[in-house]
């Protein structure tokens, strides 16, 4: 019969009293190895990033054109603070608008969509004052990059018309074109009676928004209050006018 190996014993004792050691070496090493494989798994891949849907990469632009605004003023509305501003290069944002008069077009595209929309097919049943007056609230958000846009257009007109024919045709026309679309539909159900529904949109796209003319001389910021105050007011008189209040 085989004698045991002595040196088997010394290892054995060794292990014996070392078993708590050897446990925590390892319970270390799997901890490692499965931080590892988490950081693995959660390391983003290479290659081309996600695809952004082109709206959505819009808003994002515009947003981030809002927020260089606000913080540097349209003297620091460049391209490249825009782009930086938004997470994306140079590259990208030309891709999206070609120059910065594109840009400010998106913009004030976007806002008059989102201060004057259209109309859901349910609304459309409603009253005209009612009409009028989910078309025109005002909504609380701030005017002065939009004051900003309309003195650029004013200073740039001379050189450039048709940059601020553009950037023009995006709003205010556009306004007294959805309130013409609801009282020409006034005129055909006999709500009203209107011979120039043209120029009572003109009239009444006047008369529910302040003169931006204070704002734009005297760089004077109107109360969201005052803003209301004139809708109320503007459109009070207005239907009363039609003789429907």
């Amino acid at each position: 019969m085989l004698g045991t190996n002595p040196r088997r014993k010394v290892y054995q004792r060794f292990y014996d009293a070392n078993v708590p050691v050897f446990e925590k070496i390892s319970s270390a090493q799997h901890e490692s190895t499965h931080s590892m494989t988490t950081m693995a798994a959660n390391k983003p891949r290479r290659g081309r990033p996600p695809v952004c849907d082109p709206a959505d990469r819009r808003d994002q632009i515009l947003d981030a054109m809002q927020a260089v605004y606000n913080q540097d003023g349209m003297a620091g509305l460049t391209m490249s603070a825009v782009a930086k501003a938004a997470g994306m290069s140079k590259r990208t944002l030309y891709t999206v608008f070609e120059d910065r008069a594109d840009m400010l077009e998106a913009y004030t595209e976007r806002r008059v969509n989102r201060i004057v929309s259209n109309l859901t097919p349910a609304e459309t049943e409603l009253p005209l004052a009612e009409r009028l007056r989910l078309l025109l609230t005002p909504d609380e958000s701030s005017l002065s990059l939009p004051i900003a846009i309309l003195r650029t257009i004013i200073i740039d007109a001379v050189d450039q018309p048709e940059m601020a024919e553009r950037i023009f045709s995006r709003s205010l026309p556009v306004i007294r074109t959805r309130i013409k679309a609801e009282l020409d539909r006034a005129n055909e159900r006999g709500e009203a009676q209107i011979d120039d529904t043209q120029q009572m949109a003109e009239l009444l796209a006047d008369m529910v928004r302040p003169s931006p003319m204070d704002a734009l001389i005297l760089q004077k910021n109107r109360d969201p209050s005052e803003i209301m105050a004139r809708f109320e007011l503007g459109l009070d008189i207005f239907l009363k006018g039609l003789n429907l209040k």
